[in-house]
């Protein structure tokens, strides 16, 4: 595991990767990293996550999007960012639309060697039109094929410096399936510290599968800016 500025750290994407992104509706998104492939503008980028980041304002992921270095999302739900829907309305971006569950599944199963998700989850919809559709044990399933990704971004509270991962609560989301489906693994943290000063019971990603560590904004830093980007929501939503 390396410790590495932003720059150096975006370095290691190149256009046409398939980037996997932790976070949902921002929570646990690695907002820094973020920024910085757009500064460095690779092209042509096929995103994996869950859901867009939260409306009101255009962040994170949707960023990448509006910045038109999408040409492929692979989520299960856009709706919340303008520019996403906006790339996708035109053309320029295709969406595959994936179940929540499915996606997490599909990146399991590429850490883990297997060869596909089978899932009853979109039997009887349009996802029949995309997807082997098989019958085990007298059920219907849909054949998906592992999400195996060049580079994971992934949001930690903090990191030892083996590369131990801490991250706090819900904002852990998808950030192990893509640590462990992914090539290279970027992470963005609010905290570098000594190793054993995280306690081993709370590792939740091993620095085995960490690559690059980059620090960034404080703990309280953070904070400040998720509330003031929640006060976004609330004002575009008409609560304040």
């Amino acid at each position: 595991m390396h410790i590495v500025t932003l720059p150096e750290a975006i370095s290691k994407i190149k256009s046409g990767d398939m980037v996997g992104i932790s976070g949902f509706l921002g929570v646990g998104e690695p907002f820094e990293l973020i920024e910085e492939l757009i500064r460095q503008n690779q092209q042509n980028l096929t995103i994996v996550s869950v859901v867009t980041s939260q409306p009101g304002k255009e962040v994170g992921v949707g960023r990448l999007c509006e910045n038109h270095q999408v040409k492929k999302y692979i989520a299960a739900h856009v709706g919340t960012s303008a520019a996403v829907q906006h790339e996708y309305f035109s053309g320029d971006m295709e969406v595959e639309f994936t179940p929540m569950g499915t996606v997490v599944e599909r990146l399991h199963a590429a850490g883990a060697g297997l060869g596909a998700v089978l899932t009853p989850t979109g039997v009887g919809t349009i996802l029949e039109n995309d997807y082997e559709k098989v019958v085990r044990n007298g059920r219907e399933y849909l054949v998906y094929d592992p999400l195996k990704i060049d580079v994971a971004l992934i949001k930690a509270t903090k990191s030892d410096k083996y590369g131990n991962l801490y991250i706090d609560g819900t904002t852990k989301n998808i950030s192990l399936q893509l640590a462990l489906a992914a090539d290279t693994v970027i992470v963005e943290t609010n905290d570098i510290v000594e190793v054993g000063e995280i306690d081993p019971n709370d590792i939740y990603i091993p620095g085995i599968l960490v690559d690059y560590v980059v620090k960034s904004l404080t703990a309280e830093e953070h904070h400040e800016m998720m509330g003031d980007l929640w006060t976004e929501t609330k004002k575009f939503a008409g609560v304040v």
